[in-house]
């Protein structure tokens, strides 16, 4: 039971600090609302640009990854958001959606929280080698994100902005989220192979540093939480939930035992698959709604609704690993 307590309790704990600093800038405690997006991209920049690529550079450093297969898992990652977005999109058809609500279902079952969720997930519930599975499953995220993601969720919208548009490799070089992370990834990579032991304090250093990355994140994502309209969107949560902690997770590690993850590494790579593809929607999922005139509220709501369900699905995802 310790591993599930410590994820709902460091998640919950993240989420709701960060909206309770929210409420204090709302009655205007802490100064002008100006400073609260100062603050939130502080603490995201400082996660992912920071402490993330530290953290899994060290994780990396001591996995077991000769084996080549274990290169599938970029690509079965690439695949759990966009097999997500179109099982969405299909299941906005049967719910006969209009256009700016479809959009948004969309994105929520496109963008999926492989790294501030998933990775305390798999950290907590499988340690340090379980975690350095997640730049490799991330590995095309971004690339996935504004080629596919951002495009056809801008196909839906009536919004006029286009921060999206534009050349796809000029935006993914400029990028410096995504050349951070593969800047850790062939650190921590080179690090592995080269045979150079791994600093027994690097140890004690993830520890601490992996779950504190998860909290200063979802702070920075409560920052930003609204609760308004979502008992209005509440079937249509609970129907994108299923989807991505059901369908999603089944079609994809089905996919990586096909692959032959099942039989290296003890199984570690699709105890990862199963992780990653079953975490709730990602915050970016209510970015592209903002820019094309989607709808925030059912974004929002599948969004939180999610997260909630992460308390009956950490029991039933441990159960299952200890299956694997």
């Amino acid at each position: 039971m310790k591993p599930i307590l410590s994820s709902f309790a460091l998640i919950a704990s993240g989420l709701l600090f960060g909206y309770g600093i929210r409420r204090l800038f709302e009655k205007g405690f802490l100064g002008p609302d100006e400073r609260l997006g100062l603050i939130r991209s502080f603490l995201q920049r400082l996660v992912l640009l920071g402490l993330g690529p530290l953290t899994f550079v060290g994780a990396l450093w001591i996995v077991e990854i000769r084996e080549p297969k274990i290169a599938l898992l970029a690509l079965i990652g690439a695949f759990c958001h966009i097999f997500g977005g179109a099982a969405a999109a299909a299941g906005a058809r049967l719910f006969r959606m209009a256009p700016p609500q479809a959009g948004a279902f969309f994105c929520c079952g496109f963008f999926t929280n492989v790294g501030a969720i998933g990775g305390l997930v798999i950290f907590l519930f499988l340690g340090e080698e379980g975690y350095a599975m997640m730049p490799l499953f991330k590995l095309l995220e971004e690339l996935v994100y504004y080629g596919i993601g951002f495009p056809v969720a801008r196909l839906y919208g009536t919004g006029q902005k286009t921060a999206a548009g534009g050349s796809l490799l000029p935006r993914l070089l400029r990028d410096p989220f995504l050349r951070v992370a593969i800047g850790g990834l062939l650190l921590g990579t080179s690090l592995n192979l080269s045979g150079i032991p791994r600093p027994a304090v690097y140890g004690s250093l993830n520890r601490l540093l992996i779950p504190l990355s998860t909290v200063l994140l979802l702070a920075s994502i409560g920052m930003a939480m609204r609760f308004g309209k979502t008992a209005a969107w509440l079937k249509e949560g609970l129907a994108l939930t299923a989807l991505k902690f059901l369908l999603v997770p089944a079609v994809c590690v089905s996919l990586g035992a096909l692959a032959g993850l099942g039989g290296i590494a003890g199984g570690l790579p699709l105890k990862a698959v199963l992780v990653f593809s079953s975490m709730p929607v990602a915050f970016n999922a209510l970015v592209p709604p903002s820019l094309y005139g989607l709808d925030l509220d059912l974004a929002n709501s599948c969004f939180l609704i999610s997260v909630l369900g992460l308390a009956a699905l950490l029991p039933v995802l441990h159960f299952a690993l200890g299956l694997m």
